[in-house]
């Protein structure tokens, strides 16, 4: 997938652009990249334009600026890419922290956002227990400058099937790609995003705003961090359908990433 680079709030975004038609805006999870929607892209590339930014200090793209203070702030970031590449309209599939800053953005701006598929996310507050395992998380990399053999025995299940079977090359490499993230990596993009991220404050009342006949809401039906209550609560707030995705745990669209594409294939018009 080739990269592009744009300035937004005076820092470099990377971004892949691929296909024509309909433009679809994929959000991904922190602590990946654009090669998380790889089977995606790959699949709705044939039919639409897909776009995948990738989130600050994430992929190729800088250290968040100072801009960049809530969930609020990736959203307008996000809209200002869109303005950028005088993109009116487009779908939106968020999954994880790509989802919260969606929602926020189709929320605020409805007219630009066609259809909303919510993925193994959640906008309400990061449950207390979670949240301070995630901080004690982070402020342990933080302080040694590196993810520890240790750390990641505890973080890189998180995001899959607890079962331990799925997809071992993508968990292989997903340790890899964290065991390699450098010391500024960690203290200057990962931290203070992970602060934003699991800091953020309840948002649910802001789903009761989205168009429910044009939302769904997903998640693999093995996710840890985002179970699918969370999923089916979020979903009778929007008045919106929701699904999962069987056999997989937070990346969805990796760990069955032949339903996600056939779901999305099916679900996401091709004309606005």
């Amino acid at each position: 997938m080739q990269k592009h680079f744009i300035e937004i709030d005076g820092a470099r975004m990377s971004y892949v652009d691929q296909g024509q038609g309909f433009p679809v805006l994929l959000g991904h999870s922190y602590l990946w990249s654009a090669e998380m929607w790889r089977p995606q892209v790959e699949a709705l590339s044939q039919h639409l334009r897909v776009i995948v930014p990738e989130l600050w200090g994430h992929g190729d793209s800088e250290a968040p600026p100072a801009t960049t203070q809530s969930i609020s702030d990736l959203a307008r970031q996000h809209l200002m890419l869109l303005d950028a590449l005088d993109i009116d309209r487009c779908h939106l599939v968020g999954l994880s922290v790509g989802g919260m800053w969606g929602a926020e953005l189709a929320a605020e701006h409805p007219q630009r956002i066609d259809r909303l598929v919510l993925m193994d996310t959640y906008l309400g507050a990061e449950p207390q227990a979670t949240r301070l395992k995630y901080f004690a998380l982070l402020d342990a990399a933080s302080t040694a400058g590196s993810f520890s053999d240790a750390l990641l025995d505890i973080i890189v299940p998180i995001f899959f099937h607890a079962g331990g079977q799925t997809v071992p090359e993508v968990r292989e490499q997903f340790r890899l790609d964290l065991k390699a993230c450098s010391a500024e990596t960690i203290r200057q993009s990962l931290y203070p995003l992970g602060q934003v991220i699991f800091g953020r404050p309840d948002r649910l009342a802001r789903l009761a705003e989205l168009a429910g006949q044009r939302t769904i809401v997903i998640c693999g039906d093995q996710d840890i961090p985002r179970p699918p209550e969370e999923s089916g609560e979020m979903s009778r707030i929007i008045g919106c359908l929701a699904a999962q995705v069987p056999n997989a745990g937070h990346i969805c669209s990796l760990e069955n990433p032949q339903v996600v594409n056939d779901f999305l294939l099916n679900w996401l018009p091709r004309k606005g």
